[in-house]
């Protein structure tokens, strides 16, 4: 009785050591919470946004791939560079005053799965410094809805480097 029992955990342990099978789905995300799924897009010289009344101080970027229903869009206007020559990205909306306290205009975002679209809200848009409405240039960073939810979205620098996401990745877009 001893051996046939132990004939049968032999065979019972062969059969069950060497089975494959197809493999199963990944695991769950890195200890950082994101595995490196997104993708940034910056428009460049010569291809600068300008706010004016010809396109109703709005501008849009199409997505070349539709985006999916977890996907969020975040949007960053250039705003120079710093005392090192690091560019310095400035997160929208963003809201400019007067020297009295009242809001002077803000530029702001909205998205859909296809496209992106950028634009000045505020009392009198004519008068927005050139500075705001001329030669822009945006990041326009698609990332997952839970992704963005765990970073600091106001700093590009910051969520370029939980999305595991390098300079040589930007994607340069056209108008």
């Amino acid at each position: 009785m001893k051996k046939i029992l132990t004939l049968f955990a032999v065979i019972g342990l062969i059969a069950f050591s060497s089975c494959e099978g197809p493999e199963g789905p990944p695991g769950p995300p890195g200890q950082d919470g994101y595995n490196g799924v997104g993708t940034v897009y910056e428009n460049v010289a010569p291809n600068y946004y300008n706010f004016t009344t010809n396109n109703n101080y709005s501008v849009r970027f199409n997505f070349p791939v539709p985006l999916v229903e977890s996907d969020v869009v975040l949007v960053y206007r250039f705003d120079g560079t710093d005392n090192g020559g690091r560019p310095v990205w400035q997160a929208l909306p963003e809201t400019y005053y007067f020297d009295d306290g009242t809001r002077d205009f803000s530029l702001k975002y909205v998205f859909t799965y296809n496209y992106v679209n950028i634009y000045l809200d505020g009392n009198d848009q004519g008068t927005i410094p050139a500075d705001y409405r001329l030669n822009q240039i945006f990041r326009i960073v698609v990332v997952p809805a839970d992704f963005a939810a765990s970073v600091n979205k106001n700093n590009l620098n910051d969520v370029m480097k939980a999305a595991k996401l390098s300079e040589s990745q930007v994607q340069k877009m056209k108008l």
